[in-house]
């Protein structure tokens, strides 16, 4: 299974909220999804077991859900991920305050938890280096990048002509800044083009990546000025951990 994150808008929070029940029961089941396994590594990185961390994941969101915790959710506040932050942190230190952390089966399921599926993950996480703030930010710089990059695979995928799904995946190794495995010559070879071809290819899926990153960034913050120290943030957030190359 891919880990296939979306990230939030505030558009879908005020759905959440102030939709209609259908609407509000799609959006809400649609943030849970998204923002569950980053709260799982951060409560994982607390020091609980696996067991525990996907109970407590899932007491959150139940808790979120029966005491509307979006009806305080402001925009002018901050950024989502900020407000998800502090509340688990609040919830996990009511947690630690209660007799019994958790009465395990004693609440309602919001959604399931794939206990063994996200362990999986997260036991490739780099854990050793990142607080739990880093690593819950770290899952957030990735599901954007991942978003967007699906975006423009499928943008770039419906042109009509053949074989353009192997070419981007050929191309956007270029695309986030890391240096690729491949030349250009060696993806010009493979795709049976020039290698000014392939240049003049990446530099259109840069400029039309550019723009998407921006607009992604642009639906999940209050103000469009923050947009730009939105994406220099993100930034800061993976590079530091890129995977090493073999």
């Amino acid at each position: 299974m891919k880990w296939d994150f979306t990230t939030t808008s505030w558009s879908q929070v005020f759905a959440a909220r102030d939709g209609s029940p259908t609407e509000s029961g799609q959006a809400l089941e649609a943030l849970c999804q998204a923002y569950w396994y980053p709260l799982y590594a951060f409560v994982r990185l607390q020091g609980y077991d696996p067991d525990a961390s996907r109970d407590l994941t899932q007491a959150y969101f139940t808790e979120f859900l029966e005491k509307d915790y979006l009806e305080v959710v402001d925009p002018s506040l901050g950024r989502f991920r900020a407000f998800l932050k502090v509340s688990v942190k609040h919830f996990l230190s009511k947690e630690r305050r209660k007799e019994h952390t958790l009465k395990r089966g004693g609440r309602a399921q919001v959604f399931s938890l794939d206990a063994a599926l996200a362990e999986g993950h997260y036991r490739v996480e780099p854990v050793d280096h990142l607080t739990p703030d880093e690593i819950f930010e770290r899952r957030w710089a990735l599901t954007v990048l991942e978003r967007v990059l699906g975006k423009l695979r499928q943008e770039f995928s419906q042109t009509g002509k053949s074989g353009k799904e192997a070419e981007f995946q050929q191309l956007k190794a270029f695309l986030t800044g890391e240096e690729p495995r491949t030349s250009y010559r060696e993806v010009a070879a493979e795709l049976g083009t020039s290698e000014g071809a392939v240049k003049a290819s990446v530099r259109r899926l840069r400029g039309r990546f550019g723009k998407l990153l921006r607009e992604e960034i642009a639906e999940t913050v209050a103000d469009p000025d923050e947009v730009d120290d939105e994406v220099r943030h993100l930034l800061q957030v993976i590079a530091p951990w890129e995977p090493e190359r073999t």
